[in-house]
């Protein structure tokens, strides 16, 4: 079991957000209620909870930022090509994930079919006319 946070006081609270919206400003940064919460050894559940007016003027700012915030973070065409090819990374790895676990169940299925097959004309006393060794040329 956790012990419960400290949970500061509401002008410490408030003095800390303006700071932090100052840091974020002067850094072209959009501002975050997690970042916040964290800076003040919160979790985020706890700190809004405890300050749901400092939550939502994080989150108004969030949507709305202010004309100079989006002067100072525009990203270079460098960083725009960086973050697409990281992108692509991340789906190139997510789609060949997927088509390894996609042949991984079509081999799976097919050992379960022969099987089925198998069974069935063993239930049924049905001989194979076909020599399943014929097509196999080594």
């Amino acid at each position: 079991m956790t012990r419960p946070a400290a949970i500061p006081t509401q002008t410490h609270a408030r003095r800390a957000l303006d700071q932090y919206l100052n840091d974020c400003h002067t850094g072209g940064k959009r501002p975050s209620v997690l970042a916040l919460a964290t800076r003040l050894g919160l979790s985020n559940t706890t700190f809004r909870r405890h300050f749901p007016q400092l939550a939502n003027e994080i989150a108004a700012r969030r949507h709305h930022p202010s004309p100079t915030a989006g002067l100072m973070a525009r990203p270079s065409p460098y960083d725009i090509l960086i973050a697409r090819n990281a992108k692509l990374r991340r789906i190139n790895r997510t789609l060949a994930d997927n088509l390894h676990y996609a042949a991984a169940h079509i081999q799976r299925l097919a050992q379960d079919n022969a099987r089925l097959r198998e069974a069935l004309e063993t239930s049924h006393k049905i001989t194979r006319i076909d020599n399943p060794q014929r097509g196999r040329q080594h």
